[in-house]
């Protein structure tokens, strides 16, 4: 990858807050570098994950430790009016309930010392069909589920050696399956989240005669803990019953385990919190760093597009460090700025002053 247009094209981003073609990057340089060079860099391959921890390698040995946390989580970048491909196609919105046409993603954002990167990704890719009866057209399918990418992207992390203790993920990838991979196959703790109807045991042997209860049927106190084993998972968990309040003023239930069977509850509540960082991050990924105003129309463009604004976002999330300022306000300083530039300039070329008569008419 042409690591100088990379860093051009991610700062130009950072710059925007407008739609962002090839065209207007040339336009902004004086020509210095043609929308042709722009377009060559963005259709000539495919970035990989692999090419990400490159990049971030440096920032994340800067503040990794033993007692780091690895968020996995995924989003979908919305682009309702762009032709369906490979990776800009219908995806299940957990959050809106909805069918959505973007680009789905999955991110390892690993967070330590208040900074967050992302160090692994990967775009789902609906590259097989089938036919839906009950529908009755032909739909588009992943060779692989999201969970198997899941697994894939943390086996990843423990390869390049990064330093983490927790696993951190939302309610849709707690099941059992990746709860014994993060524990017993890469050597980690999590914890997570359970849906209310999950079933568990409270204790070894009734989970060795079947005895399971639906998780929301227990009674115990808030703010204290309790040793389960789930169904579909051998070694022992600690649930806890945290009780929240809404925005509206209702109150909700948060029902959370931990393979670490030591912690207390404000311990295993204070680590889950850690989980807010990525959300912080996919909006941060998509309002400040242009990642939706890309007007790219193929797989290898939009791939490429999506790899620089995560470049933009490692850039902003240093900035963050450097100047103690958060996304937002970097950006708005960034704007103020141009602003300022655009006002110089239109008072150099002398706009016609309005008279009296025409203002208040």
């Amino acid at each position: 990858m042409d690591k100088a247009m990379l860093d051009l094209y991610s700062d130009y981003l950072l710059s925007s807050y407008d739609k962002t073609p090839a065209t207007r990057l040339s336009a902004m340089l004086d020509g210095a570098i043609s929308h042709d060079r722009v377009t060559r860099f963005l259709s000539a391959e495919v970035p990989q994950s692999k090419d990400l921890w490159h990049i971030v390698k440096k920032h994340v040995r800067a503040i990794e430790s033993p007692e780091g946390v690895m968020i996995v989580d995924d989003s979908i970048e919305e682009k309702p009016y762009t032709d369906e491909n490979d990776i800009v196609c219908w995806h299940h919105d957990h959050a809106k309930g909805q069918q959505v046409k973007g680009i789905n993603f999955i991110t390892a954002l690993y967070a330590n010392q208040g900074v967050s990167l992302p160090v692994g990704f990967h775009l789902v890719a609906k590259t097989e069909s089938y036919w839906d009866s009950t529908k009755g057209k032909e739909q588009r399918q992943s060779p692989q589920t999201k969970n198997t990418y899941y697994q894939q992207l943390l086996r990843a992390c423990v390869k390049n050696r990064i330093a983490f203790r927790y696993v951190i993920n939302d309610v849709w990838y707690a099941s059992a399956a990746n709860m014994k991979f993060v524990k017993e196959t890469l050597r980690k703790e999590f914890v997570m989240p359970l849906k209310c109807n999950r079933k568990v045991a409270l204790s070894k042997t009734e989970k060795r005669q079947g005895k399971y209860q639906i998780v929301d049927t227990l009674v115990f106190k808030n703010n204290t803990i309790r040793e389960i084993y789930l169904e579909g998972v051998e070694f022992p968990l600690v649930l806890v019953k945290q009780i929240f309040t809404n925005d509206d003023g209702s109150t909700g239930v948060l029902y959370l385990v931990t393979s670490e069977t030591t912690l207390a509850f404000e311990q295993i509540t204070t680590i889950y919190r850690t989980r807010w960082n990525v959300e912080e991050y996919h909006r941060s990924l998509k309002q400040n760093a242009s990642l939706e105003k890309s007007p790219t129309r193929t797989v290898v463009t939009q791939t490429t597009h999506f790899f620089a604004a995560l470049c933009a976002y490692i850039k902003l999330e240093l900035l963050k460090v450097k100047h103690n300022m958060n996304h937002t306000a970097l950006k708005l300083t960034i704007y103020i700025e141009s602003l300022k530039t655009a006002f110089m300039q239109l008072r150099e070329l002398k706009p016609v002053q309005l008279s009296q008569k025409v203002l208040f008419a």
